[in-house]
């Protein structure tokens, strides 16, 4: 898989998934403003990746400081960071990876500023190594819960596209490979943005990993032929009671899951886990513009103009709906994360 967000020549590059499966084109973002554009216009998506591109969107935005006094650097970064956290509201990592960004700005008042500058970008890039080693230990601990010649459904997209590279719950399904486990994916469309159709068929057919496109509503109907075994997805925010927020459909899907007792699995790094969220109810959810549903990827209109629309790009998955999450620490039961992780 090419690189979902790298740093290349003091640029942001990202991967545009805007324009997946059609053409494979990268953005160079040269100032933190084409990072918050990127993130808010969905060119990268995926809590992980979010939160990834958003460090390296405050290291960018370092560079363009001219200042060499800490305090007036310092309050200048942390304007950078208020306007990164502010593209995408429910996406928690996004919020975990610039308060890391802000600790190493703490630690470092006693630098010079460029030196300063240089420990930003350094930090930016352990946390992309961070998440994909994070994501291969994941897939060791979910490969073990999927049997050979099983199918998967999964939904929206956790691959490599929705983090620094390999995947959470897509990285289950590379782990599961690797191992030389037969298995099978069916990919929900994942309306209105069609993630799942755009991303996660384009990101398996790349690794030849067998993979089969479905609609939104054909879920239910294929559980009850019997031809899922088990569910994986990914998350954006994990509650402390373990309530999950992932793309808009996810409750869906656990609901016809535990109505046709098949596991439903959620595979998230422990940053995804906002221990001071008590529950989903307290998970702000992100509305998203109108045109989004009305259109097919802003092309191809399908309703008529002036009707009244909602698009929440998320749901919420109460615990009772989840048979386990799967984080690089090892796989807990929902209930189990408040006694295990701390806040």
């Amino acid at each position: 898989m090419v690189p979902t967000v790298e740093w290349k020549d003091g640029a942001v590059r990202l991967l545009d998934q805007a324009q997946l499966p059609e053409r494979v084109a990268f953005l160079d973002c040269r100032d933190y403003r084409a990072v918050a554009r990127a993130i808010k216009e969905l060119r990268v998506r995926g809590a992980p990746a979010i939160g990834v591109t958003a460090a390296m969107g405050v290291a960018l935005g370092a560079q363009s400081i001219q200042s060499t006094d800490f305090d007036v650097f310092s309050k200048e970064l942390l304007e950078i960071c208020h306007a990164l956290a502010a593209t995408r509201p429910t996406a928690v990592n996004l919020f975990w990876a610039i308060e890391r960004m802000k600790q190493t700005l703490a630690a470092c008042r006693q630098l010079p500023v460029e030196d300063i500058k240089r420990r930003l970008v350094e930090e930016s890039q352990r946390i992309l190594d961070e998440d994909i080693a994070m994501n291969k230990t994941m897939g060791r601990h979910g490969a073990a819960l999927v049997k050979d010649g099983q199918t998967i459904l999964t939904h929206c997209n956790a691959g490599a596209l929705a983090t620094a590279g390999y995947g959470t719950a897509l990285g289950v399904v590379r782990a599961a490979w690797e191992e030389g486990k037969k298995i099978k994916v069916l990919a929900d469309e994942t309306r209105p943005v069609l993630q799942g159709a755009r991303l996660t068929a384009w990101e398996l057919m790349q690794d030849g990993i067998p993979v089969t496109l479905i609609t939104d509503n054909m879920a239910g109907a294929l559980m009850r032929q019997g031809l899922v075994h088990l569910c994986i997805v990914g998350a954006d925010r994990i509650a402390a009671n373990g309530d999950v927020a992932n793309k808009i459909g996810t409750y869906s899907v656990a609901v016809l899951a535990k109505a046709h007792h098949i596991p439903f699995y959620v595979a998230a790094p422990y940053s995804t886990i906002d221990l001071s969220t008590p529950s989903g109810e307290q998970i702000p959810i992100e509305q998203r513009q109108a045109e989004e549903v009305t259109s097919i990827c802003g092309k191809a209109v399908v309703a008529p103009a002036g009707v009244s629309v909602l698009n929440p790009a998320f749901d919420v998955t109460p615990a009772e709906y989840i048979t386990a999450i799967i984080t690089e620490r090892g796989v807990f039961k929902p209930g189990e994360l408040a006694g295990r992780f701390r806040a």
